[in-house]
């Protein structure tokens, strides 16, 4: 026998051994309703939370009283002449709020996934759910207020001229995005990775 009926033969040999039917195919089992809306209310629900996160990160959007000031102060800590004491108890603060802002944050997504069941219910239990919205906004807002409480007790940490030193370090202007092959500038004093640290 040839090379070259083997390779024609083989296919035909193939076919007649493992014929197609006998490959089983997984059962197709359809999604109800009820399935498909909460899939896509969960969806719903992390895009939001992306979203929130993604400006939170990116946008900048701070009042200027509620900016990172704890990690602008230690990452400019040479130009603001701070002390080890004062690097010491600013560190401290920005962890204490960083593991609040966690703790919060999960309360938070708990509270969001809890509304979400509530508004699956037929009919939907209004009192309930205003109890729930009222929760999820509670925990925004103590959150909001733990970050102003913690860069008020960072910004008492520091001297009068630290303090002035610090305005200005604040009023510099943006730098310009570079353009593609150009060195990145560095970020401006207002800009962090991370929103929820001060």
């Amino acid at each position: 026998m040839s090379v070259k009926s083997f390779f024609i033969g083989l296919p035909v040999i193939l076919t007649l051994t493992f014929p197609a039917e006998a490959v089983e195919r997984p059962a197709v089992v359809p999604a109800t309703h009820e399935e498909l809306s909460r899939a896509i209310d969960e969806l719903a629900g992390q895009i939001h939370g992306l979203s929130e996160r993604w400006r939170g990160h990116f946008a900048g959007s701070e009042p200027p009283g509620e900016r990172p000031l704890l990690s602008i102060m230690l990452s400019h800590r040479q130009e603001l002449g701070l002390s080890s004491a004062q690097v010491h108890e600013l560190e401290r603060l920005r962890a204490d709020f960083q593991r609040e802002a966690i703790k919060r944050d999960a309360d938070q997504r708990v509270a969001e996934m809890d509304l979400a069941a509530l508004l699956r219910a037929d009919p939907v239990d209004m009192g309930k759910v205003e109890a729930k919205v009222r929760e999820v906004e509670r925990v925004r807002v103590d959150l909001r207020v733990a970050r102003i409480r913690a860069i008020e007790q960072g910004k008492a940490q520091l001297t009068p001229d630290q303090r002035a030193k610090l305005a200005s370090l604040l009023a510099q202007p943006w730098p310009p995005r570079p353009r593609t092959g150009q060195h990145q500038a560095p970020p401006p004093p207002a800009a962090t990775a991370t929103p929820l640290i001060q």
